[in-house]
């Protein structure tokens, strides 16, 4: 059993706290072994492999940063899950990750529940994810799965994270193109059974979680077994007032005072969240005033009365009593309809139920071969809730059809339900089976592992056809007796132009006829087998030259089948998909060699160069070939200067191959001949983009928002290409000789070119408008538009064809730094590490006729981000506190006037910015003896809630940022309650 002995140990201690990164505390590592050091046999040092290099080394000067997260700051600073642990790294604090509550409500890579940790925001399908130094494969439901879910694993089964943060593909394949996170489980003779909970001040959102493992090592191998169940209990808007129905959010610039609309109903500025009441299309109505028309379901319009449909001359709009229009100017805006109960039941943070088991073992074969193994299945649960708005028919007023409306107009009554929302199940199993061994100087491994995901995904749907037969039968077409032609439902006579049906207080007959629950699932199975040898070549004069050579076989394989309504075309207005399927097989063979150079002269203590080089055939893609070349020196006086540079590729995903004909949806103001004749006066359109719609036959004055347009997404096998990039870091790290202060700094530049990107519906509109080459522009023959229609306005788009094209280019520069304290006070033991980034630039060119545009410093891109924790250990106590920050941000540079703009012709301020934002926790443990232990603290202490935002600038629910720098549940305090033994 290849058991480190310990001097390993104390290196892999050493890690634990940061060392690999900022060289602190290697000393008393090192004074720690000369007190009691065993006598060993070899002359060569013990020598550990960590993440970054196939070499072993003594895993403290690494020629690339890494950073390393114990696992003990989850239960410091109660945290749940192995993604909120990464999301305390500065890998990821400085970019918009995906967590669970961004996949609520929105088709999302993974499906509902699903998160993954995008390093430096380049994407969740370029950051390598390894479990024990080996591919995790990936997780999740829908056609998009590409990237491991941090729900997989639970964290108490993880006893350190080690994060490089440099590009390797040259080492590890190519989704190691932001860099590598490797998580490395438990292991020894310690069992331990554990209770922990977080508990919001306010109800919703809470987490309960009990586990235990048992580990046990003996003469000829060792084995541990995890069992884990985590619940995390919803939390609902109407939990939370800062979820509270959005308002407009507008100021006047010269009093600062909220300038929203004031609804008279209630007496707080207007909600305006989701609307719901009878859209009137006009058809020449000469009353026409207002395109919504509301019913007064409070009786407050009748007590105090407005203005309503009158009926003077042929073609004027008539309502039936009780109807009034809004929204034709700024006092009327208030009186729309826009706060419904639904909204405060929508999921936030959705209900998710985790069951795992994790087992590890190895066992001696003989003195110089041992076999290992790991095996990991874990059931995810989760549900979400939602509601949306639904409408049809489109029926014209002034035929008759519907008593008490008249006029020029079309009727398009537009309803809200709270029948919305999915239950995710996805079973994930992973097991390993390897082999590895010694030959003198020489390691090698040998290792079989097979991943599978199973998830399916219960979607609640609107029936298409029968909302489309419900409708004809207002025309008077058959209903009683007739069934819907696909879902082959009774049909059902619906009235839809009551307030009850609008407001969604359906009878059971509608609900029966066009509600249902249809399941899709979703299969990605995964088979990796990894071989390498690594070892001494020869002694030079300033140290032995290493090396390693390694081969690998994968193959990847993903069948994705949506519920039968969706593959029919038969679920309303919800993002639809054909069968995505497809298959690929990758091969690759690299090699990696360690120099050292010189040693012992002035100004050179040492200087190792590493060089790596890969060779990779992609069934799916064709061959490509990466290298890394980096260089360590050691200066002297406890400073040391790194550097790097490596090129990676990275072939198209499976999804981005095969994915089928997904649906989306977007606004027909996203058009650039919507209104173009204005926006080319107010310089916002582009004037080539104007005469191209003008000879387009598109009036100057087109305005008619006729609902929202279809975007279809196809994968791109056959014309896509790699990516391509080249990831560039030169670092300085500096320890002081008593080593007890230590820092570091950074420098990283990683550019991507040849991206692959989903080309979304206005961006195909975009590509073919603004084209000086309209006539014979292939993009233009990629959407279809209205000509027209009968009311002589609609040039709405109907659909766009689109999908994953070679498109963009990214590229992202910043600055790392660490620095660390460790002592012993007469307070106690104290630990203090800092952990800051900077970004210079994160910058896209999406479009190849795009400008490069840098977010750095927009909402959800902070410019600077980090956390500081801080830990005194006295006795049996500990105390422990953590900060985590983010500076202020702002999307003000995105509009003409800044931060202002106007609303009703007056001007306003919108916010779009946040200030610098700091969270807090503190956290104290106590050991009782006997194995008993006890941690209790406090997460964001001070209770802050997410920064406000202007719903038409920021993303926001209601009016708060969900963007996932910031904390959406509140102050909550935790504990864990331990038994070793």
């Amino acid at each position: 059993m290849f058991t480190n002995n310990k001097i390993s140990k104390s290196v892999r201690l050493a890690l634990a706290f940061g060392a690999a990164s900022t060289l602190a505390f290697a000393g008393s590592v090192s004074a720690q072994e000369d007190e009691d050091e065993e006598e060993v046999e070899s002359d060569r040092p013990e020598r550990i492999q960590v993440v970054g290099s196939r070499i072993r080394t003594d895993g403290l000067d690494s020629a690339t940063p890494i950073d390393i997260i114990s696992a003990e700051l989850a239960t410091e600073q109660g945290l749940n899950t192995l993604g909120e642990l990464l999301r305390t790294a500065t890998i990821a604090t400085g970019s918009n990750q995906l967590i669970a509550s961004q996949s609520v409500g929105a088709v999302t890579p993974g499906g509902a529940g699903a998160e993954s940790i995008s390093m430096r925001g380049l994407g969740a399908n370029r950051t390598l994810v390894l479990l024990n130094g080996r591919r995790a494969g990936p997780a999740g439901t829908r056609g998009q799965v590409s990237a491991f879910d941090m729900n997989a694993l639970p964290v108490s089964a993880v006893e350190r994270v080690e994060i490089l943060k440099d590009g390797a593909s040259s080492l590890y394949g190519s989704d190691a193109v932001a860099g590598v996170i490797n998580i490395i489980t438990k292991r020894g003779d310690e069992s331990a059974i554990n209770v922990s909970g977080s508990q919001p001040l306010e109800t919703g959102g809470e987490n309960f979680r009990v586990n235990g493992t048992w580990g046990k090592s003996f003469d000829r191998g060792s084995f541990r077994l995890v069992a884990d169940y985590n619940l995390q209990t919803e939390l609902q808007r109407g939990d939370r007032d800062h979820y509270e129905c959005g308002q407009r959010y507008v100021f006047s610039p010269e009093t600062g005072q909220q300038v929203d609309p004031v609804d008279p109903r209630t007496g707080n500025p207007h909600c305006n969240d989701l609307p719901y009441g009878m859209w009137l299309w006009d058809a020449g109505a000469p009353n026409y005033l207002s395109q919504v028309t509301y019913f007064d379901h409070t009786g407050y319009f009748a007590d105090n009365p407005v203005p309503v449909y009158e009926q003077t001359q042929v073609g004027d709009i008539a309502a039936p009593e009780g109807w009034f229009p809004a929204g034709y100017d700024r006092p009327s805006d208030a009186w729309i309809n826009s706060d419904h109960p639904f909204q405060y039941l929508e999921t936030m943070i959705p209900e998710t139920e985790v069951t795992s088991v994790f087992m590890q073992g190895d066992y001696d074969l003989s003195d110089t071969i041992s076999m290992y193994a790991e095996l990991l299945h874990s059931r995810r649960e989760t549900t979400t809730n939602g509601y949306r708005q639904f409408w049809e028919p489109f029926i014209p007023a002034w035929i008759g059809l519907v008593d008490g409306w008249d006029g020029y107009v079309y009727l398009d009554p537009t309803a809200v339900t709270d029948h919305s929302g999915n239950v995710t199940t996805v079973d994930y199993s992973r097991a390993v089976l390897g082999f590895e061994g010694s030959l003198g100087y020489w390691n090698w491994d040998v290792s079989y592992q097979r991943t599978v995901n199973s998830g399916e995904y219960q979607q609640k749907i609107i029936l298409d056809d029968a909302l489309v037969m419900a409708a004809n039968a207002v025309w008077g077409d058959p209903c009683e007796g007739e069934f819907s032609p696909i879902s082959n439902r009774p049909c059902y006579a619906i009235d839809f132009f009551t307030p009850d049906y609008i407001f969604g207080n359906f009878d059971q007959g509608t609900r029966d006829f066009l509600f249902d629950t249809e399941t899709g699932k979703t299969i990605y199975k995964q088979d990796t087998l990894d071989a390498y040898i690594t070892g001494d070549l020869y002694d030079l004069p300033a140290g032995t030259l290493a090396t390693a050579i390694g081969f690998s076989y994968q193959t990847d394989e993903i069948q994705d089948t949506p519920g039968e309504m969706t593959l029919q075309g038969n679920s309303w207005g919800m993002t639809s998909s054909g069968i995505t399927a497809g298959k690929s097989n990758t091969k690759a063979v690299y090699a990696e060699i360690n120099a050292p150079l010189l040693r012992d002269l002035p100004f050179i203590e040492a200087l190792d160069v590493t060089g790596s080089v890969r060779h990779t055939d992609v069934s799916t893609y064709g061959t490509g070939d990466t290298f890394k070349l980096s260089s360590n020196w050691t200066i002297g006086n406890g400073f040391r200067l790194r550097a790097s540079r490596g090129t990676s590729f990275r072939s198209p995903a499976l999804y981005e191959l095969f994915l089928q004909d997904q649906t989306s949806f977007f606004q027909q103001t996203s058009d650039p001949c919507f209104d173009w004749a204005e926006r080319l006066d107010a310089g916002t359109l582009n004037p080539i983009a104007a005469a191209n719609c003008q000879s387009d036959g598109i009036p100057a004055d087109y305005a008619s928002n006729y609902g929202s347009a279809t975007a279809i997404t196809r994968g791109g096998a056959g014309t896509l290409e790699a990516e391509t990039s080249v990831s560039e870091g030169i670092g300085l790290v500096w320890s002081s000789e008593d080593d007890r202060f230590a820092g570091s700094v950074d420098y990283y530049d990683v550019t991507i070119r040849n991206q692959i990107n989903n080309l979304s519906g206005p961006d195909i509109l975009s590509l073919c408008y603004n084209s000086e080459n309209f006539e014979t522009e292939p993009y233009c023959n990629q959407f279809d538009r209205n000509d027209g229609g009968e009311a002589g306005d609609n040039f709405n788009i109907v659909e766009t064809y689109g999908g994953y094209e070679n498109i963009a280019e990214q590229r992202v520069r910043g600055a790392d730094v660490v620095f660390t304290y460790m002592d012993e006070t007469r307070f106690g033991g104290l630990r203090v590490r800092l952990d800051h980034t900077i970004q210079f630039e994160r910058s896209v060119k999406r479009l190849p006729n795009s400008e490069n545009i840098n977010s750095v410093g927009r909402l959800g891109s902070p410019k600077h981000s980090g956390t500081l924790n801080i830990g005194l250990v006295r006795d049996a106590l500990s105390f422990n506190y953590a900060l985590r920050y983010v500076s202020k941000v702002s999307n003000d540079s995105l509009y003409t006037n800044g931060a202002f703009g106007t609303y009703r012709g007056e001007e306003v301020r919108f916010v779009a910015s946040a200030p610098t934002t700091v969270y807090h926790t503190f956290s104290v443990n106590r050991e009782f003896g006997d194995g008993v232990d006890l941690t209790f603290g406090v997460n964001n202490l001070f209770d802050k809630k997410p920064p406000k935002g202007s719903p038409s600038r920021a993303y926001v629910t209601g009016n708060a940022m969900m963007y996932s720098q910031y904390d959406q549940i509140g102050r909550r305090v935790f504990f864990n309650l331990g038994y070793t033994f």
